[in-house]
């Protein structure tokens, strides 16, 4: 997968099949969208392209009131990995800032996706809006596209268990620890990635050796505070084990906002200062841990039996 940021460059793609949107997640209704680009795009002898934005568009709209709290799924890191495994083959990040949130629906349609990029298709999501306002849509982009010679084609709606996939409903279930139900919407395992740190001094005292994960972007989302099974993969290790999430709301000493412990049940001090990426499973525990070390050392321990004996 070519990865671009920006549209300044002189694009050479052949018959490009495109896409826009902020894509946060990945999800089965995302891969839907993709998997039919490709195949779209080897009929007509093209490319895939999708076309995105950083950071999101409600940031930038709304900054005051949708986007001032916004968390996302993915960092941008975490995005392009996955869209790397979807066979994507040309992904351009666009800046999304306030002047370009006023590109006209048609200015877009006619600098961009036919003046810079030559289209040969465009393939939109239901009920897909763009431009100034959100003013263009399927219809529009369908008026246009007779008129600049390149075809459209809007995906239906696409439901798991009966319910819209949407990455508003993914967050809703992640802020609510409903990691199972999120990692359903997504189709693949919700993950957190970094460079593991040194653990935290009294957990290890307490015969529960830690990994930090520092959080990598202050816009990702992070699952609410409890303890959770995971799996780490870093290189091509494998480790089970469980995190813990937890915010020291008030705590001078804290050096994180966020604090994601690992305690991986194959403990590995070698790993500290490499890269990993964290696969949640399920939360086991919910709420605030104790912070009386007694307590907190018996919920952990509880903790970490019921982990182990779960098949994953």
């Amino acid at each position: 997968m070519q990865v671009y940021y920006g549209l300044d460059h002189e694009f050479d793609i052949r018959n490009p099949v495109i896409t826009t949107g902020s894509f946060d997640g990945v999800h089965v209704g995302h891969k839907t969208i993709l998997n039919r680009l490709r195949k779209i795009a080897r009929k007509v002898d093209g490319e895939s392209v999708l076309i995105t934005f950083h950071p999101h568009p409600r940031k930038v709209l709304y900054p005051d009131t949708a986007g001032r709290n916004l968390k996302l799924i993915n960092s941008q890191k975490e995005k392009i990995r996955l869209l790397e495994t979807t066979r994507l083959d040309h992904l351009i990040i666009v800046e999304f800032t306030p002047e370009f949130s006023k590109i006209s629906s048609a200015d877009f349609i006619r600098k961009i996706l036919v003046g810079k990029l030559k289209a040969k298709k465009v393939v939109v999501g239901f009920n897909h809006h763009f431009g100034y306002n959100r003013e263009g849509d399927y219809e529009y982009l369908y008026e246009l596209g007779k008129y600049f010679n390149f075809e459209v084609e809007e995906i239906p709606q696409q439901d798991i268990d009966n319910e819209t996939v949407s990455s508003t409903k993914i967050r809703k279930a992640l802020r609510e620890g409903n990691i199972q139900r999120a990692n359903a919407y997504l189709d693949h395992r919700y993950k957190i990635g970094g460079v593991l740190q040194k653990g935290d001094r009294k957990l290890q005292e307490m015969g529960f050796p830690t990994l930090k994960l520092p959080v990598e972007e202050d816009t990702k989302l992070i699952p609410p505070d409890g303890i959770y099974a995971v799996h780490i993969i870093s290189g091509n290790l494998y480790y089970r084990g469980m995190i813990k999430v937890s915010r020291p709301d008030g705590d001078e000493n804290s050096s994180c906002d966020v604090c994601l412990e690992i305690h991986l049940f194959e403990y590995n001090d070698d790993l500290v200062g490499k890269g990993a990426t964290v696969y949640f499973h399920k939360q086991v525990r919910n709420g605030s841990i104790y912070t009386n070390g007694y307590d907190l050392m018996m919920e952990l321990q509880e903790a970490r039996e019921e982990t182990q004996e779960l098949i994953y």
